[in-house]
């Protein structure tokens, strides 16, 4: 049995890496069967890599890339680094393994790889834009019974770490649209709205960051489902698009 270490989630990075290869296998007119006699491996061995069932390892990649082809370096560096990313687990995995799933990985990846986060938030304020003391109460109200100092503790710094891609160098564009009721909705003491609302104000002075407010005077409107979270990716990989309901939803564009 693979140990945490070399287990492996079917991360939407790695699907990402096996649509592509399967791409540019189709594209270079080559055959299932011809790939795997290339690498000496049974057809279906290809086929489960390029579904992201079997992890891609670096050296298959870069095999196969040497058989369609595909000799320019750029192109070559970024299904490399593809191949890499798509069996990381990161720090995120590492440091908070006891509250994580495999659902989760995905979403700081994204967060830390988008050109542009666009994100309507309906209920709260973003995790990226939350004080630690809006945080720590929207987090015990999640926990319910269920929450520790611990747990609270480590909820909180997970989402410190993450809101550090908002100081990123280059800058991630963000655009936040945040419903009117957000704002008036008391979440912990005055005080901590308080720190809140001068939090957001100072956020909206950066360069990168857009925060407009939906009011309440608007009537029916295309966020009326729910919050979520539009990750516009660099070239080649598509928009992503994320809601949070009972189970965790990614969907392609």
């Amino acid at each position: 049995m693979l140990g945490r270490r070399e287990s492996f989630v079917q991360t939407l990075r790695a699907q990402w890496l096996g649509q592509q290869m399967r791409q540019l296998r189709e594209q270079r007119g080559i055959t299932l069967k011809q790939a795997g006699e290339f690498l000496e491996r049974d057809f279906s061995s290809i086929a489960r890599w390029e579904r992201a069932e079997w992890p891609f390892r670096r050296g298959v990649v870069v095999s196969l890339l040497d058989l369609y082809g595909e000799h320019d370096g750029r192109e070559r560096s970024r299904f490399i680094q593809l191949a890499e990313d798509a069996w990381r687990t990161d720090r995120w995995d590492d440091d908070y393994d006891e509250l994580v799933d495999a659902s989760f990985i995905d979403f700081p990846w994204l967060e830390t790889r988008a050109e542009h986060i666009c994100s309507w938030d309906a209920f709260l304020m973003p995790g990226l834009m939350q004080t630690t003391a809006y945080a720590e109460a929207v987090i015990r109200n999640a926990e319910g019974e269920q929450a520790t100092d611990f747990s609270v503790s480590k909820w909180l710094q997970l989402r410190i770490d993450r809101q550090r891609v908002l100081t990123r160098e280059p800058a991630v564009r963000v655009t936040a649209i945040i419903d009117e009721g957000v704002l008036r909705r008391p979440v912990g003491s005055p005080d901590v709205m308080r720190g809140q609302l001068q939090h957001l104000a100072e956020l909206m002075r950066q360069r990168n960051i857009d925060i407009r407010v939906l009011p309440s005077r608007v009537g029916l409107h295309a966020g009326l489902d729910g919050s979520f979270v539009l990750f516009r990716m660099p070239k080649p990989y598509p928009e992503v698009a994320y809601a949070e309901t009972l189970g965790y939803v990614f969907s392609l564009r």
